[in-house]
């Protein structure tokens, strides 16, 4: 088992079993609905991402993936909310979650979507490189799309874990890390390392509870119905921050599953919508 810093292992974790360890993180079989909630959310931006067909797929790097979907609002100068999308770091794509733009423009911000590489086809070092560098891109072209306003970051489940990482990059002003993986020490002992591969060097330096803090504001989130493990993660993050007087709050959304969560940001009067909102204030 990795070794790691005190945060980073469910109490009694070296004596679970490997089913037991793979359930933790096992989002897709511990909701009963999953399949027909991802329908639904994939129904939705199919529709919402033909109605604003106008930025699409514009690249940001030589990979098929490494391209941006954007969604100006109109007033180029009020905040982008940038959504980053999960997976496990392993499946997905951003064209699915174009429907996370919709509480941004409602709002009157911009929306931007990245797609990233996935494992295998890339490391976990690799994918939070191609975050940093789609940023890297929208500071110096957004403004051609209509794309100038201060960024907030936000990212779900492995995007949640990115966008905490994203944090740091220059062209941020706040975050909003939901359902986020924190700490990386316990993937690398379930059935997401066959592709993942995590080192140890990746495990201490792309952890977000093991970085420096972030001094910017970053809300953390997490659905009242997640497994105990994203609860988990998400709580001790938030206590590490609130520790060295990081801002930010801690924001658990009631009942909510790992995918109802998502329902949120999406909704224009949804809490985590409002969350982004508060951030810049």
């Amino acid at each position: 088992m990795t070794a790691g810093t005190p945060y980073a292992f469910a109490e009694g974790w070296r004596y679970w079993s490997q089913k037991d360890r793979d359930d933790a993180y096992n989002n897709t079989d511990m909701v009963a609905d999953s399949a027909a909630q991802i329908a639904a959310r994939n129904a939705l931006s199919a529709e919402f991402r033909a109605a604003h067909a106008g930025h699409l797929d514009l690249p940001y790097g030589p990979a098929e993936r490494e391209k941006w979907d954007l969604f100006p609002g109109a007033d180029p100068s009020a905040p982008c909310l940038v959504f980053i999308h999960g997976g496990y770091w392993q499946r997905n794509r951003r064209e699915d979650f174009a429907i996370l733009a919709q509480g941004a423009l409602a709002m009157g911000w911009s929306a931007a979507l990245p797609g990233y590489t996935l494992a295998p086809d890339a490391s976990l070092t690799t994918i939070a490189w191609q975050i940093s560098r789609a940023l890297d891109w929208l500071s110096a072209e957004g403004t051609a799309h209509g794309i100038a306003g201060p960024v907030v970051v936000s990212g779900w489940s492995a995007g949640g874990h990115l966008a905490a990482l994203a944090a740091e990059h220059p062209a941020v002003t706040a975050a909003l890390a939901m359902s986020g993986v924190h700490e990386l020490g316990p993937i690398r002992d379930t059935y997401l390392d066959e592709k993942l591969r995590l080192t140890e060097a990746e495990i201490a330096d792309l952890s977000p509870i093991r970085r420096p803090v972030v001094m910017k504001p970053i809300a953390i989130a997490y659905g009242g119905a997640e497994l105990p493990e994203l609860r988990r993660q998400s709580r001790v993050f938030h206590r590490i921050r609130a520790e060295a007087q990081a801002p930010g709050p801690l924001i658990p959304i009631p009942g909510a599953d790992h995918f109802r969560v998502l329902e949120s940001l999406w909704s224009p009067d949804g809490a985590l919508t409002r969350a982004a909102a508060e951030l810049l204030r």
